[in-house]
């Protein structure tokens, strides 16, 4: 008698086959020394080199260009693609805002995740930060302090305020990886709703965490953007129990 978990359990098959060619793929670019803008092979020699089809082939191709992998030029061939985090952004934009249709759990992991990456790296850009970076940061700091005089939310601001901070690491993955934060951050609030937050106390927090960096106290420093994250975290809870 026939049973009915043989096309799923091909489907899997199928997508556990489309997984280890993408994993040869990525292999193969590394093994032959390729860099981001490096053409790729040809689809003839792809399908003689792998052992696969041209549909397969392509398939798997389509894959690695949503996951910033390759890039394909139609009409001049493919390419190592360079960095992009755009299809990050809006695969972890997708669960956050989806999660708020239940409790929002992948949202806050999400404000766990940065709130860990700054809380602990502060520390770090706070022994290599130069007086040129703090006067930046300050400069960023009067225009919150003065947009929130106004009334004025200072979004753009309060993104460049996080992003000069960590410069002095040096660190492009750790910048580009707050960018995405920033991305689904906004995304999220959107569709939250707008924020209850006091603009001069936010702007007031950027304040005392500047001074501490300013100071040298990295203890001081990370405890405060610990407590930077507490209204991102009661703007989804409030989102959560309504």
């Amino acid at each position: 008698m026939a049973t009915t978990t043989s096309a799923p359990a091909a489907r899997f098959s199928a997508q556990a086959r489309l997984r280890a060619l993408q994993a040869e793929i990525m292999d193969l670019i590394l093994d032959r020394g390729l860099e981001a803008g490096d053409p790729l092979p040809t689809e003839s020699e792809l399908t003689a080199t792998l052992g696969v089809g041209r549909n397969t082939l392509r398939e798997c191709l389509k894959v690695l260009q949503a996951l910033g992998v390759v890039e394909i030029r139609h009409g001049f061939g493919m390419f190592v693609a360079p960095s992009n985090f755009d299809a990050l952004a809006d695969g972890l934009s997708f669960r956050g805002r989806l999660s708020l249709r239940h409790k929002g759990h992948e949202a806050m992991e999400l404000v766990d995740v940065r709130q860990a990456l700054e809380s602990g790296l502060v520390g770090a850009s706070i022994d290599v930060i130069t007086q040129e970076q703090l006067a930046r940061i300050e400069a960023v700091v009067v225009t919150m302090e003065e947009s929130a005089e106004r009334g004025d939310e200072f979004s753009e601001a309060d993104a460049l305020f996080h992003r000069l901070l960590f410069e002095p690491l040096d660190n492009e993955l750790l910048l580009n990886l707050m960018g995405v934060f920033w991305k689904v951050y906004r995304k999220i609030h959107a569709e939250v709703g707008p924020s209850n937050a006091d603009l001069v106390e936010t702007a007031a927090a950027h304040r005392r965490i500047l001074e501490a960096a300013s100071a040298g106290d990295k203890a001081a420093a990370s405890e405060l953007l610990n407590r930077h994250f507490d209204g991102i975290r009661r703007m989804l809870q409030a989102h959560a129990d309504g």
